[in-house]
């Protein structure tokens, strides 16, 4: 396989508003918006938002507001949500708020959709929702979908949403992959580092797809962590405060912001917290453009995937952009 299979792949953007040490969360979100000029400029094809609620280390909590000010800020990027969470919400209150962002920015908006709840119980009793309103999520899925076509048992109508045609795509693996399928909508599935899991959930996706007004055949995107540096090392570098955050989440229960590599590297850890770490580290997508050329090929002959959607995280905002930037020159090479 030869990189004009990278070049022919769309290759987009989830950026989570990582909080930094040493920065307020505010700073974070003026980072993403930041982040979405740059990728637009890269030729990235999307640019998403998440949805976190009470994470001390994440500052995107609201993706529909910050769309806006990432769509406000940008021109031709399409702009999205990596995703609301469903069952956190009411369906027609989704569909009014992508009316409105595709009102405001049209041809441009992206209905990304998950179907997790709060990470917490507290999360989940101030969301006023349980760990059971997952299992509701294909009918909340239908009824969201409803609002734009004008289908309502109620006789209420969305506005602006009712006969919008905003592309929603559904952030899944395991059940959720066949819950697209059965809708008849794009698949955003990861991530890259447990590859026979996410082949799994792409074969089932391929295999219960059913056409629909939203999309006539599968279309599959693997979503994953991409660094790119000048040598392995600093690419691997990149990584650090992440992989440190999460180890530190699973030890500790508690996400926090991302601490300077140094800062990490010189820590000492316990042995759990050692091994999580470096099991953080691995398995990624990294290393110089050849590196990561050559993986990336591998990913796309594997998954025959449509497109890519890059999550990486840093603390060095310098040097992550400088990873988008090496990246889009495999997809978008003289750009």
């Amino acid at each position: 396989m030869s990189s004009a299979v990278i070049s022919r792949t769309r290759f987009s953007v989830l950026d989570r508003s990582r909080i930094r040490e040493g920065h307020p969360p505010a700073q974070a979100l003026r980072d993403t918006v930041a982040l979405a000029g740059e990728a637009e400029a890269l030729g990235y094809h999307r640019f998403w938002v998440s949805e976190h609620h009470g994470v001390p280390g994440v500052a995107g909590s609201a993706p529909t507001v910050l769309a806006a000010a990432v769509a406000a800020a940008t021109r031709t990027i399409r702009v999205g949500t990596g995703g609301v969470m469903l069952p956190n919400h009411r369906p027609l209150v989704v569909a009014e708020q992508f009316g409105v962002l595709e009102s405001l920015f049209p041809g441009r908006i992206d209905m990304g959709l998950g179907r997790s709840v709060g990470f917490t119980d507290g999360v989940r009793k101030a969301l006023g929702r349980g760990k059971d309103d997952a299992e509701d999520f294909a009918a909340q899925l239908g009824e969201l979908l409803g609002w734009f076509t004008g289908g309502s048992p109620t006789g209420v109508r969305a506005r602006p949403a009712e006969g919008l045609a905003v592309p929603p795509f559904v952030l899944a693996t395991g059940e959720g992959a066949a819950i697209a399928a059965r809708a008849g909508l794009p698949l955003v599935i990861g991530d890259l580092r447990d590859r026979e899991k996410t082949l799994r959930g792409i074969d089932r996706y391929r295999s219960l797809f059913r056409p629909s007004a939203w999309a006539d055949r599968p279309y599959v995107v693997v979503s994953g962590t991409v660094a790119v540096a000048g040598t392995e090392a600093e690419a691997r570098r990149l990584l650090v405060p992440e992989a440190w955050s999460m180890a530190y989440a699973r030890t500790h229960g508690a996400f926090p912001p991302l601490a300077p590599a140094e800062s990490v590297e010189g820590r000492t850890m316990t042995g759990r917290e050692r091994a999580v770490y470096e099991a953080g580290l691995a398995g990624h997508i990294a290393g110089t453009a050849e590196q990561v050329a050559r993986e990336l090929e591998t990913v796309l002959a594997e998954t025959a995937a449509e497109e890519v959607l890059v999550t990486t995280s840093g603390y060095d905002r310098t040097a992550l952009v400088d990873s988008y930037r090496r990246l889009a020159a495999l997809f978008a090479p003289g750009r």
